[in-house]
């Protein structure tokens, strides 16, 4: 077998090196890091007025003489996305940096920086839900989020259908979206790391 270049050697070990941290932290930042409630709000949409939980006003409520604060949905939405995607970054941005490290490459912020935003831009996008579901009418996966509904079961034992969420066919494909943009996110950093304008 004949030996690789060196450059080659180390752009596919780095390649794999980031491919792993990216893809290994991603759940941990969805379901450890992540807040409950910002889980719950940051998917929600419209000009109308919610409680800071994300449940709606009752019909006919002045929102702008409630005695708690109330908030348009999709600026609670956006907000809680944001929350998310900060600690997100900022989790894999360190770890991708003690990883490295550790075996001994130092990875240049700047490209580690790119690499993160890559993730974090799209990670907002479709954390947001309904670009993903507009991408999954594009492909023809309607019929699956449809048919892969999570069943809830509330305090009062009220049973209800949730299109997103774990045990559903939108989380999967959210979870497949974001792992695949991250081989993308994982050789961008690497060929920015690796260039010879990297090394001076």
């Amino acid at each position: 077998m004949t030996a690789l270049p060196p450059r080659t050697a180390e752009r596919l070990a780095l390649f794999g090196t980031l491919l792993s941290v990216f893809d290994a932290v991603h759940p941990l930042c969805d379901h450890w890091i992540q807040s409950g409630d910002d889980s719950a709000l940051k998917g929600l949409h419209g000009d109308h007025y919610v409680y800071a939980d994300g449940i709606p006003l009752p019909d006919g409520a002045d929102p702008f003489n409630s005695d708690v604060p109330v908030f348009k949905a999709s600026v609670l939405g956006r907000a809680a996305a944001c929350r998310h995607v900060r600690s997100y970054s900022a989790v894999q941005l360190a770890t991708a940096i003690a990883v490295t490290r550790a075996l001994g490459h130092r990875v240049p912020l700047g490209a580690l920086l790119a690499g993160a935003a890559v993730n974090a831009a799209t990670h907002l996008v479709i954390d947001r839900r309904e670009p993903l579901l507009k991408l999954a009418d594009i492909f023809g996966k309607r019929g699956y989020i449809d048919h892969c509904t999570a069943v809830r079961v509330n305090d009062k034992g009220e049973v209800t259908a949730e299109l997103s969420g774990p045990g559903s066919a939108l989380m999967e494909l959210d979870q497949a979206l974001h792992r695949a943009i991250g081989i993308g996110a994982a050789a961008l950093t690497t060929w920015l790391a690796t260039r010879p304008s990297a090394r001076r």
